[in-house]
């Protein structure tokens, strides 16, 4: 069974700073490339930050400088270091897992990030 479950959200006030992880269980966790989404209410799910299987990373212009990304293949762990929070952060953040040249893909559940002003 697939599992993939995100921790670390809660509410920060502007300017704080929250770490995210996606604990991974089920699948050759290494193989997998991984991702973090986020939706906001009444909005369409984005794409946040993208890390590959060798560690290249990608990352929404509204991030970059902001967030980081990254994964431990020991712990099957992927990691979303989240500085420098505006409220327009504010949504719940997802993690998703996809075998590359595949349509194989899994979502974790969510984690709420609430970002005061």
């Amino acid at each position: 069974q697939v599992q993939l479950v995100e921790s670390g959200g809660g509410l920060v006030q502007a300017g704080g700073s929250l770490r995210l992880s996606c604990a991974v269980s089920g699948i050759t966790f290494s193989l997998y490339d991984m991702a973090w989404y986020r939706q906001a209410p009444g909005k369409q799910r984005e794409l946040v930050a993208s890390i590959t299987r060798s560690s290249s990373t990608n990352y929404v212009d509204s991030v970059k400088g902001r967030f980081t990304i990254s994964r431990d293949n020991a712990e099957k762990t992927v990691y979303l270091q989240m500085n420098s929070l505006k409220p327009e952060d504010t949504a719940v953040y997802y993690c998703k897992a996809v075998l590359p040249s595949t349509s194989t893909s899994f979502w974790g559940q969510g984690t709420q990030v609430t970002v005061s002003s």
